[in-house]
């Protein structure tokens, strides 16, 4: 799209460019569902790789880039590969993970942590990683839930554009709802590329967001969880 195009869809939307750019520095989130069109899935992934990668291609020959050369020429369709089937596969509700729960027949009722689940996700606002470590607990309701299903909880959640704010609440509300208790406790430990590698290049800067519920609002729970992550 070029400017003179930017420009005329923000006058539209009654927003000019610097309020665009402001609020994406500002790290605004718009609430816990990710924004979809209710059309979002009409179209097949094949469909929208092949729509993908002829934008992309338009990118790369606005940014000079030799499309015909080899190295290049194939890139706009794994790029677009990459988009539909991998980074943003979260976006899809079919790719939701099956859950199963099982009883809970060593009557453990402790709390139990799955910590340092790698994280990759992107930013909405400009379309850059993500990427940290994300722990999670929960107390048994009576049922339990196998540990690698609580990392493709996170990983599906996390494979869409995001903002960590809402990534948390999605994670901890998703555990909530498939464990039947409110006794769920999400942290995620995070890095912004879009911190780090343009505006402020603030490299060092780490971003945390936690989610408590049900008993993990108890101060002494708390404590003893958060002491664990240590």
């Amino acid at each position: 799209m070029r400017q003179d195009d930017i420009l005329l869809a923000a006058r539209e939307e009654a927003l000019d460019i610097d309020e665009i750019e402001q609020m994406g520095d500002d790290h605004e989130w718009s609430g816990l569902d990710t924004p979809m069109r209710a059309d979002a899935f009409d179209i097949t992934d094949a469909e929208k790789i092949k729509r993908i990668a002829y934008h992309f291609h338009e990118i790369m020959h606005t940014l000079g880039l030799d499309l015909t050369d080899d190295s290049l020429k194939g890139t706009p369709h794994r790029v677009a590969k990459m988009y539909v089937k991998e980074i943003f596969s979260g976006l899809d509700p079919a790719n939701k993970p099956d859950i199963a729960l099982f009883d809970n027949k060593y009557r453990y009722g402790q709390m139990l942590i799955e910590k340092n689940i790698t994280l990759f996700s992107n930013c909405e606002h400009h379309f850059v990683p993500i990427y940290g470590v994300a722990h999670v607990a929960y107390m048994s309701s009576g049922k339990v839930i196998g540990l690698s299903k609580l990392n493709r909880i996170v990983q599906y959640y996390a494979k869409r554009p995001q903002v960590q704010e809402r990534l948390t609440m999605q994670i901890g509300a998703e555990l909530q709802r498939i464990l039947e208790t409110d006794d769920v406790a999400v942290v995620i430990d995070a890095r912004h590329m879009c911190v780090s590698s343009r505006g402020i290049k603030d490299t060092a800067s780490a971003t945390v967001t936690s989610f408590y519920g049900g008993k993990f609002d108890n101060e002494d729970t708390r404590a003893e969880f958060l002491h664990h992550l240590k």
